[in-house]
């Protein structure tokens, strides 16, 4: 009976540090992100995660918290250095408290179409990833969300009487809105995911964003007007913490970072569809285009405004490698 016991627990012992091995070598990441449930950027992470799973054998799994389940982007930021999640969907005006590298390509009337755009994102993608490297976190991809334009309670075809309204800006960027401020508007610090019951109560009244957020968020049922002319890129970008990808092993690295990034090219290849699509059903719901009446005073303001992004939003450095990137785009196109 001794003998049946001992063999008993010996054997229970084993299968348990088996059952613990197993559960170890499983490496279970967590994903918060802002995308609407059932968007074309969720939908696409659930595809991805699936491919991971069955690319890893099942050791890697990929738990999406989509919708903002995880709050804001500044919180999901929170929770990913303090080990509640491994891994986040954000724009670059979210990450720039890990590293403000990126927001570079994002600057003010920087880019003037989608092509350039795509060509300076392409050239400064592996600087924007080493920056953040050194900050512990890893790129799995970038994505387009979408170009911004200002949205408005009323009429406001000038920059003038743009001033004049009261401007969401983003929170936990204070360089950001010394920027706003020196360029002559009010801005109004809030979460993002305060912005739409800010503008309900007339908080706000005036923002700048991707016309297919405002469309899904109903955003425009309160800020009916739109100032016609693309102001500026939002990048987003899905990183990973980088002791937790270490954990992943390390053959299965780039096939995963290969799946994430396949998906990022079909996501953008779907943005510029989303995009019109949004513009013109924005229209159709009673958005009122309002074309721009003084571009020319605009990008006089910009150049001023650069010295306040310069070396106080982004890095200098970086600043200036967007600038000539988009210069070596323009002189290869033409």
């Amino acid at each position: 009976m001794k003998k049946q016991g001992i063999c008993s627990l010996l054997t229970a012992l084993l299968l348990g540090s088996a059952a613990t091995a197993s559960a170890q070598d499983k490496v279970v990441i967590k994903f918060g992100t802002r995308a609407p449930v059932g968007s074309t950027w969720h939908n696409s992470l659930k595809e991805a995660a699936e491919k991971w799973r069955e690319v890893s054998g099942g050791k890697v799994e990929l738990k999406i918290f989509a919708g903002g389940t995880m709050g804001d982007e500044g919180d999901m930021i929170k929770k990913m250095k303090v080990g509640q999640l491994q891994a986040v969907g954000v724009s670059t005006v979210g990450l720039h408290v890990v590293a403000p590298d990126p927001q570079a390509i994002d600057v003010p009337m920087m880019v003037s179409n989608r092509d350039e755009y795509r060509c300076a994102l392409g050239k400064m993608a592996p600087k924007f990833e080493k920056a953040l490297e050194a900050k512990g976190v890893v790129v799995l991809a970038w994505g387009e969300i979408g170009f911004t334009r200002f949205f408005s309670t009323e009429s406001r075809p000038t920059l003038a009487a743009m001033r004049t309204s009261k401007m969401f800006s983003w929170e936990g960027d204070p360089d950001s809105v010394t920027a706003w401020k020196n360029a002559g508007f009010k801005p109004v610090v809030l979460s993002s995911a305060d912005l739409v019951p800010s503008l309900q109560v007339g908080k706000i009244d005036a923002l700048c964003y991707p016309p297919v957020l405002v469309l899904a968020a109903g955003m425009h049922n309160k800020a009916k007007f739109m100032l016609d002319f693309p102001y500026s890129s939002l990048t987003g970008v899905t990183v990973v913490d980088k002791n937790t990808w270490e954990k992943v092993p390390a053959d299965l690295r780039p096939k995963l970072l290969e799946i994430f990034r396949s998906a990022s090219v079909k996501i953008d290849q779907e943005v510029v569809k989303m995009e019109t699509d949004s513009l013109a059903k924005l229209v159709q719901q009673g958005t009122q285009k309002v074309p721009v009446q003084d571009l020319g005073e605009w990008q006089k303001a910009m150049e001023t405004v650069y010295t306040d992004i310069r070396g106080k939003v982004v890095p200098a450095q970086a600043f200036d490698d967007v600038r000539q990137a988009i210069k070596e785009c323009r002189a290869g196109k033409k």
